[in-house]
């Protein structure tokens, strides 16, 4: 199954939205962190990329018509080599410090706590994305500045690389009307998604609400 929707954009931007919304309109499943979490065989494939391995993308997204969030984005550039076809889908929020502040009351805290003992599987992912986050986005990604330095950085590249014709830019108040018209689908009627909200993430992971 050939991509037709590469994922440029960077975690805590509407990603899981995306996901779905994608999955709605495609038919068929978007791949994204939550996949990861479920498929415990990938992640020394993703391990493996951050080492700068070669990589059967193909194989290892066969099941899927889209992929959005990380860990995907980080290699939008190698995914979209091997679906040169697709449309490469940028989300990002309305500004960068609005990015930071849901990162940093995220992603930030779920890859800093300390995890328990009995979860290896978990603590091999983890650590897979931490090694991710240092080597293809910024070695400070703890960091305000640092972090929204890469944020900017990362967004610019990918304008710059993809032609405006296959190039989807997206923010999460836009809807349903930027993909459809770039896919030539109908906009359905229901709304658009709207998953996995900083509530949502927090809640979901016994954060203090905070």
């Amino acid at each position: 199954m050939a991509l037709r929707v590469v994922g440029a954009g960077l975690g805590r931007t509407g990603t899981n939205s995306l996901k779905v919304a994608l999955e709605q309109l495609l038919g068929g499943p978007c791949y994204h962190m939550f996949e990861l979490a479920r498929r415990d065989a990938d992640t020394p494939a993703w391990r493996a990329a951050v080492k700068g391995e070669d990589i059967d993308w193909g194989g290892l997204l066969r099941e899927y018509v889209a992929t959005v969030d990380w860990p995907a984005a980080a290699f939008w550039r190698e995914i979209w080599a091997a679906n040169s076809d697709a449309i490469v889908l940028l989300s990002s929020r309305d500004s960068a410090e609005r990015w930071w502040e849901s990162m940093e009351r995220t992603i930030v805290p779920t890859l800093s706590g300390a995890l328990p003992p009995d979860e290896p599987a978990t603590a091999r992912r983890r650590a897979m994305v931490v090694d991710m986050m240092s080597e293809r986005f910024t070695p400070d990604w703890r960091e305000r500045d640092a972090a929204i330095a890469a944020y900017e950085r990362h967004n610019e590249e990918v304008r710059l690389a993809v032609p405006p014709g296959q190039l989807i830019e997206w923010q999460p108040q836009d809807g349903w009307q930027p993909i459809c018209a770039a896919l030539d689908l109908p906009v359905p009627d229901a709304p658009f998604p709207r998953e996995n909200t900083t509530a949502d993430f927090r809640a979901r992971l016994g954060f203090a609400r905070p």
